[in-house]
């Protein structure tokens, strides 16, 4: 390969490198981080002065109970299958004002006390992993997701451009480089064998990364463009289609009990492990929607997949994102989130996202330190004194977001476990 052309590529990779390192840094380690996302928030989540659920079986008692007190917990709430103490609960629902998103208002939860009473309190379950997860999508800015996200496909675009650049300068000396790991005085040539070692090996990870980031953060740009070129403005109408129908029940007809859905679920999708139910009210028809997962397949969500049900009946009326029971486009789709998400092969993976999250964000770190070294080599030939500012910001950069990123998140976890009880608001 011409010396010009590596030149070019080494050029591109630097300059590209530089400008997302330090970005690409905090959403790598966040992310590594996500991989136990409830671990975590079950650890920093206080104990409760709820009661302890009640079984399953007795379920729908402790429903009618809550609505005929509560009856605004009818539009929405949810029974919690697998209870733990990130989820003490056995019933929970929110109460939104207008303006306030998916995840606004207080959430209250229910149960029954020793003497039979209905015991409601106001509940709100640990942030830390939510604000971890938001770090890792939005790379740290302080904007408003619909601006953070388009800056982060950028940002992504430029990853994907310094994997490329990276590889091909790499080539001509990747036989006698690959496994070199040089120690010594020349701390250039040590920070190099350990940047081109890490990137070449975890090379498939960046590439899945680099993709699906893309994707995430042009989702609806994406869309938009399908619903004009291919769709011709229909695009919603034709989602539409697919979702279920908003039927109204039989005359006289109930809703199955929460332990006759769950059975009557396994019983369709067998291995699906259920860890919650959320019913919600539409113009009189009760409809419901489970969320659970099922080792053997990815899942849609992080750490869960999902399905429409019908209440009275038991049966799954949509299945598009159900573990191991979707068509071949949503399976394809669904690929995208589990290959990014690590939602797949359980623990075992789960931990080797983790570890290579936490390369790749020393990928970042030391190639932000081989571009300083180079310019300090260069500026103590060209007989400099001082080192020059744009060297000194970029050192002063790189340590302190890095240092910076890694001591905000452990004391944000500490401060998860310890707030609790301590002050008011704890997400604040």
């Amino acid at each position: 390969m011409r010396t010009d052309i590596v030149r070019v590529y080494k050029d591109v990779h630097t300059w590209v490198g530089i400008i997302s390192g330090l970005a690409l840094f905090i959403a790598f380690y966040a992310g590594a981080l996500t991989m136990f996302e409830t671990p975590l928030e079950r650890w920093a989540s206080a104990p409760t002065t709820l009661a302890p659920p009640p079984p399953l079986t007795d379920t729908q008692q402790l429903i009618d109970a809550t609505l005929a007190a509560h009856p605004e917990a009818a539009n929405n709430y949810q029974i919690v299958v697998a209870t733990g103490p990130e989820q003490p609960a056995r019933m929970t629902w929110r109460v939104r004002k207008p303006g306030e998103g998916r995840n606004g208002g207080r959430l209250y939860a229910s149960s029954f006390a020793a003497d039979g009473s209905l015991q409601v309190v106001q509940q709100e379950p640990a942030q830390v992993a939510q604000l971890i997860d938001v770090l890792h999508q939005q790379i740290g800015l302080p904007f408003e997701h619909e601006i953070s996200m388009p800056i982060m496909g950028a940002i992504a675009l430029m990853y994907a451009l310094a994997l490329v650049s990276g590889v091909i300068i790499l080539l001509p000396t990747f036989v006698q480089d690959l496994f070199a790991l040089r120690l010594g005085k020349n701390l250039k040539r040590m920070w190099l064998d350990v940047h081109n070692v890490l990137g070449v090996l975890s090379l498939p990870f960046h590439l899945i990364m680099a993709l699906t980031s893309v994707i995430f953060a042009f989702h609806d740009q994406i869309y938009d463009v399908q619903n004009e070129v291919s769709y011709h403005g229909a695009l919603n109408q034709m989602f539409a289609i697919g979702e279920p129908s908003h039927t109204a029940p039989p005359d006289g007809a109930r809703p199955l009990t929460p332990a006759e859905l769950v059975a009557r679920i396994q019983s369709q999708a067998p291995g699906f492990e259920i860890a919650a139910m959320t019913f919600s009210n539409h113009e009189g028809a009760l409809e419901a929607r489970v969320s659970g997962s099922d080792p053997r397949y990815g899942h849609r969500a992080p750490t869960s997949g999902f399905a429409s049900v019908d209440p009275y009946s038991g049966e799954i009326v949509a299945r598009d994102f159900l573990p191991g029971q979707q068509d071949n486009w949503s399976a394809t789709l669904t690929g995208f989130f589990t290959l990014h998400f690590g939602s797949f092969g359980g623990n075992p993976v789960r931990w080797g996202y983790f570890l290579l999250g936490l390369a790749g964000a020393f990928l970042f770190y030391s190639g932000n330190l081989l571009w300083i070294e180079s310019r300090r080599k260069l500026e103590r030939r060209s007989g400099a004194v001082v080192q020059k500012r744009s060297t000194h910001v970029m050192a002063n950069l790189t340590i302190g977001v890095t240092a910076g990123c890694m001591a905000g998140i452990s004391l944000t976890i500490a401060a998860a476990k310890w707030l609790p009880g301590r002050v008011a608001d704890v997400g604040a």
